[in-house]
């Protein structure tokens, strides 16, 4: 399953090489500020190696540029930066129907890579056939624009979830660390793309993407973070919105206090799958029933955060669990996690993962989602919400509702958040797991809420994070694939049975 996420536990990248192996050839023209570009304002060349990936050749037929756009978009003439873009063209030009931007996640993921994935994955002949499939790095991520809050590896380690809090004192205790990352983020040398390191200005940069292509419109397949870099999209673009897929979708708010929060939800829907999964298989150990596996679970993380077992403590324990769930293929990791850790013996590979090379990540999502919405301010806030979310969802609640960087981010916002509603053409087909850890039906359906007449959503009975191309729902793929190729949608909300395994 070739599949791109961000977990919001440890900030993990799970991608194909090819998705991480490219740079960019430089030297392009800047678009035009209006939509009147035309598209030889761009020029493609190929997409080499990355440096510090040799060996790793960028994937055949993929074609890397740069445009630039403001840094402040109420200074169109001010500092500009370089936005980080790549291009699979359409096989087939007499089919071609425009262009299919395309985000895999984040805030933090690097895209340019992704068109290939995608190709080299489940998207359909007939939809390459009909787009030229584009790819880039949002402005402050990967090769446009790179920003830091020069994290130690040590704090890298800690991951983007506070420690699991057990009472008052943990909330408070946390609170210096995160107040570190702060003002490490205000001081560092890229604190001047802080107010401007935005979704609403990635979709911004996104317009100028279509204008610079010669596009009239732009169609869209964005998941987990980047339906919320959709939705704001056709939100500020209305008219030049074509068809708009958003795939595990966030609630309105994007990634705010209430996404973060329901986090914790999100594991507690999805837990039921790997119980099954690990009573099944007697093997593990870990328990022959849904209820003795999920008592393992209690036991492993209380063991854990009184004594760490091979640099595992419950917090790391608990944040590993939820982002192996994103995937069905990830279980049986799950399970031998925990068998070695009941066990006291030595780890699978790359458990804990390494995170190096997070950096850029992890910065750029704070940038983002710290700059997008307001936080709660107070480290009384965050206290009683770790105190209501670890009775209500006790497996991540305490880790999901606790203190970060958010709380003492500097107040330079210069625009309120873009409100997502009901106003434009009726083209958002939004698709979504019923059981997703990382984006929680409860956040989608806020989301299709707030589209009404706009939107129409395909929820289909499975769990895991990603639906479209990779998931294996042929009604909800086959939903997605229509939509794209000939616009149409359901004529209301479906509901995709579970299919069985193949």
């Amino acid at each position: 399953m070739h599949k791109k996420t961000l977990s919001i536990a440890l900030a993990v990248t799970v991608v194909t090489a090819t998705a991480t192996a490219l740079t960019v050839t430089p030297g392009v023209s800047v678009a035009t500020p209006d939509a009147a570009a035309t598209p030889d304002t761009l020029r493609w060349g190929p997409c080499s190696e990355k440096a510090d990936a040799p060996g790793k050749a960028a994937p055949p037929r993929l074609e890397c540029s740069t445009l630039e756009v403001p840094l402040d978009y109420r200074k169109p003439d001010g500092r500009q930066i370089e936005i980080a873009i790549s291009r699979l063209a359409s096989e087939d030009p007499s089919q071609r129907r425009g262009v299919l931007l395309t985000n895999p996640g984040g805030p933090g993921i690097t895209g340019l890579g992704y068109p290939a994935v995608l190709a080299a994955s489940k998207l359909p002949q007939e939809v390459l056939d009909f787009y030229d499939v584009i790819g880039l790095d949002p402005r402050g991520t990967g090769r446009s624009a790179p920003v830091t809050c020069d994290l130690t590896l040590a704090q890298r380690n800690r991951g983007n979830l506070p420690p699991y809090a057990h009472n008052a004192a943990d909330v408070a205790r946390q609170a210096g660390s995160a107040r570190t990352i702060a003002e490490q983020c205000a001081t560092s040398k890229t604190a001047s793309m802080l107010p401007h390191t935005t979704t609403a200005n990635t979709a911004r940069d996104m317009d100028r993407i279509r204008a610079a292509l010669g596009e009239p419109k732009l169609s869209y397949l964005g998941g987990s973070y980047g339906s919320y870099l959709g939705a704001v999209y056709t939100t500020m673009f209305p008219g030049r919105s074509d068809r708009i897929v958003l795939d595990s979708n966030l609630g309105p708010g994007g990634y705010d206090v209430t996404a973060t929060r329901l986090l914790a939800r999100g594991l507690e829907d999805r837990f039921p799958d790997f119980a099954a999964f690990a009573a099944a298989r007697p093997e593990y150990g870990l328990g022959t029933t849904p209820r003795q596996v999920t008592a393992k679970f209690v036991e492993l993380a209380k063991r854990l955060d009184a004594k760490p077992v091979r640099g595992m403590d419950g917090t790391l324990f608990r944040g590993l669990t939820f982002d192996r769930l994103y995937s069905d293929a990830s279980m049986p990791s799950v399970a031998e996690m925990w068998q070695a850790l009941d066990r006291d013996r030595p780890l699978p590979p790359d458990t804990p993962p390494s995170m190096k090379d997070m950096e850029n990540s992890m910065a750029a999502r704070f940038y983002v989602i710290c700059s997008d919405s307001r936080w709660p301010e107070t480290v009384r806030e965050y206290q009683r919400n770790v105190a209501v979310d670890r009775l209500k969802y006790p497996m991540l609640g305490g880790s999901s509702a606790g203190i970060g960087p958010c709380a003492f981010w500097p107040d330079k916002r210069v625009e309120p958040p873009v409100r997502i509603g009901d106003r434009g053409p009726s083209n958002v087909l939004m698709v979504q797991n019923e059981r997703d850890p990382g984006t929680p039906l409860a956040g989608a359906r806020e989301l299709r809420r707030a589209f009404g007449k706009r939107a129409t959503m395909v929820t289909a009975d499975q769990g895991g994070h990603g639906v479209y191309p990779f998931g294996p729902n042929t009604c909800a793929n086959d939903t997605v694939t229509a939509f794209l190729t000939t616009g149409q949608r359901p004529t209301q909300d479906l509901a995709c049975p579970a299919e069985p395994s193949k």
